[in-house]
């Protein structure tokens, strides 16, 4: 039977329900405000995987008749899922995960389908709010309910939810995930926004989670409050948990001393081994295959549980450092002879090289997306090999985690990036991470930053970006800066800040916890902002500004203004003009609507050419100039002669000459070169030319 709850945002009425649509899934919500509707189903398996992770995948789908469109291409359906259709995947998976219990390990799915959308309001939020209420009114055990929104600030406003046309006015785009307690996810970007105000910014989103949870709260009453399944975590033998906490807890604590990465893992893997050897072979034969994934999960407690007690306890970290100290940083720039910009920086054992490609407007990326064709002029694109981690794997194809790694960096650059106007290039930075252990995405960004000004191009300021991360056990806590991936995998935050010294500019964070204190964030984001400044200065000490030049490879952009009538008349009928003038000269030609055109080159002088010969198609006739001319066509009442190509006037008859003549064959003919005056360009642009007044004044001198 159908059921229905509504809640209020930011004065738009929002409305979940079920039980209409999808009932053989295990949850189904429909989501919907205004002109906007996502379907979210969620289903668990009954029985358990053999998989020792919770194997949960989350699918965006997106539907091109919710915006009433066709899908382009050969095919003319939906294809593999956009690049921001997996950012909403990870949005909607990342606050879902820490709401289950750890060890459930049952196949989960959640497919959200986009099936209407006015193109405005943030419809992955609904996705995510339409995610939590299925899994909260279903039989599954999730320990929910999870809300998430988007805020933005307008002029000092801050808003929930803001629309499209709302955030292009807006300083701040930060996407927020919690609980009725506090917050589990962070996602956005922000232009420059001081660490108090993004907090400020967060307690808003907390504050307006509040009647979200209510409604989810009295949706599952509606629905019949149904009984969650029962699921009790394995629990391992004490006599034998005992046994191998003995074998493995000295050689685990040892391994963890090891200050280098590939050291302490080797010993990490050699102290499992040995426990392996020495208690497995003990256990009945029976046992053996399970005492064995019991060891395994024995080890990593042991690695959780020492790794965290070094810190909180001793007050020092895996690598020795105390839990403000940034690793040591080197960097260099213009290792790539042919890239028309790199950077390379490496902090403690993560190193990352960026390379930067100046392009022109062909190079622009052309999105199909369901709100319609986006054209991006600013490209990052993150690799992640194996080998970065010494290890062997697939390569190819971006990841999910290498799009969301890359789409972070990207929002912490592009803030910075010079006005188009200024500098109209499209500039694609790559980011080849080449060792990993800990937060190659905000090497990313500090290798980016440095690449651009290798290459010249006038950014608004330097972007450096850290990782924060969290060890608490309820009663104390330990804020770190700087994390290793060890910390990450073990610690109860991963929190990354990017910005400037005047303010953040993108950041994330993702929690493992029931939730986060404020008090928590806010000395996470102060320490965010000293280790910032600290790596800012470090890379500064290579480069500082940009370089004078762009690259020798870049091709070099000069913009000439032409009036918007010009337009047509440079591209030409089928682009026949435009298209002679590139195979004339060899440049790349974008003219935008507003008569703005970008003309590339390698050779300066292929730039002057051709924008000698635009200008020669844009020139307009002066009233009172002289011009030598040609005759084109011959008429009973005069001749047409061209002055500038494609522009030519009428010669009349009786301006050809003092004395009358009889047929204008007399004095001239086709192809004759002759020298007029412009008497006068009339409203259409119509012109009047004259041979005569020439001849006055060659009598009179």
């Amino acid at each position: 039977m159908k059921q229905t709850v509504s809640f209020d945002v930011q004065g738009r009425q929002v409305t979940l329900e079920t039980g209409r649509l999808a009932k053989q899934a295990h949850g189904s919500v429909l989501v919907t405000t205004g002109d906007n509707a996502v379907l979210v189903t969620v289903v668990s398996d009954k029985s358990a995987s053999d998989k020792d992770f919770f194997p949960l995948t989350v699918e965006y789908v997106e539907r091109f008749y919710a915006t009433g469109r066709i899908p382009g291409g050969y095919f003319k359906r939906e294809g593999r899922p956009t690049n921001d259709a997996i950012l909403n995947c990870r949005l909607i998976d990342r606050p879902l995960r820490p709401s289950f219990a750890e060890g459930y390990n049952h196949e989960t799915q959640v497919v959200a389908t986009v099936m209407s959308y006015d193109g405005q309001y943030p419809i992955n939020n609904l996705a995510s709010i339409g995610a939590s209420a299925a899994f909260h009114i279903s039989d599954i055990p999730f320990n929910g309910p999870t809300v998430s929104l988007t805020v933005g600030r307008v002029k000092g406003k801050l808003i929930a939810n803001p629309t499209r046309a709302e955030l292009l006015e807006s300083d701040l785009e930060i996407t927020v995930a919690g609980t009725k307690n506090g917050i589990l996810m962070v996602e956005g970007e922000a232009k420059f926004v001081s660490e108090a105000d993004v907090l400020q910014a967060l307690k808003f989103a907390h504050e307006a989670f509040q009647p979200i949870i209510k409604a989810q709260e009295e949706l599952r009453q509606k629905a019949g409050n149904v009984k969650k399944r029962e699921f009790v975590p394995a629990v391992i033998d004490a006599k034998f948990k005992s046994a191998a906490e003995d074998v493995l807890a000295p050689l685990v604590k040892a391994a963890l001393a090891q200050r280098q990465k590939q050291t302490r893992y080797d010993m990490l893997d050699q102290a499992l081994l040995t426990a392996t050897e020495k208690l497995i072979p003990a256990q009945p034969a029976e046992l053996q295959s399970k005492r064995s994934k019991e060891i395994t999960k024995i080890f990593e407690d042991q690695k959780y549980q020492l790794a965290r007690s070094m810190i909180l306890v001793d007050g020092v970290r895996i690598d020795g450092r105390n839990v403000t100290t940034v690793r040591p940083i080197s960097t260099e720039v213009g290792l790539l002879p042919r890239a028309h910009g790199s950077g390379l920086f490496t902090r403690g054992e993560t190193q990352v090289l960026g390379a930067i490609t100046l392009g022109t407007g062909d190079d622009e990326q052309k999105i199909d997306a369901i709100e319609g064709l986006t054209i991006k002029r600013f490209l990052l694109h993150y690799n992640f090999p194996p080998f970065c981690v010494g290890e062997t794997g697939r390569v190819g194809a971006q990841s999910r985690r290498e799009i969301g790694h890359g789409n972070l960096a990207e929002r912490a650059l592009k803030m910075v990036l010079p006005d188009y106007d200024k500098f109209p290039y499209v500039i694609r930075v790559v980011s080849e991470v080449l060792e990993s252990n800990g937060s190659s995405s905000m090497g990313t960004v500090c290798s980016g930053t440095m690449a651009m000004l290798d290459a010249g191009v006038p950014i608004k300021g330097n972007v450096a970006g850290i990782a924060m991360g969290l060890i608490t056990d309820g009663a104390k806590y330990a804020v770190l800066t700087d994390i290793l991936g060890d910390e990450d995998h073990l610690g109860d935050m991963d929190f990354k800040v990017a910005g400037t010294r005047e303010g953040i500019t993108a950041l994330q964070m993702d929690i493992k916890i029931d939730s986060l204190t404020f008090e928590q964030m806010e000395k996470a984001l102060a320490q965010a902002k000293d280790g910032r400044n600290h790596i800012l200065n470090e890379m500064e000490k290579t480069i500082k500004a940009p370089r004078g030049q762009i690259s020798e490879y870049a091709p070099r952009i000069e913009t000439i203004q032409i009036k918007p009538e010009k337009v047509r008349e440079v591209i030409g009928a089928g682009g026949k003009v435009i298209k002679g003038i590139i195979e004339a000269t060899g440049v790349k030609i974008n003219i935008e609507d507003d008569g703005k055109v970008h003309i590339a080159a390698i050779d300066p002088a292929a730039t002057r050419k051709a924008i000698q010969m635009i200008k020669d198609i844009c020139a307009e006739a002066e009233v009172g100039k002289t011009y030598k001319g040609k005759v084109v066509k011959i008429a009973d009442f005069g001749a047409f002669v061209e002055i500038m190509p494609n522009l030519s006037g009428l010669l009349h008859i009786s301006e050809i000459a003092h004395e009358r003549i009889r047929n204008v064959t007399d004095v001239l003919k086709e192809g004759d070169d002759v020298d007029v005056k412009v008497l006068e360009v009339d409203r259409s642009g119509r012109i009047k030319l004259s041979r005569k007044a020439l001849l006055a004044a060659n009598a009179n001198a």
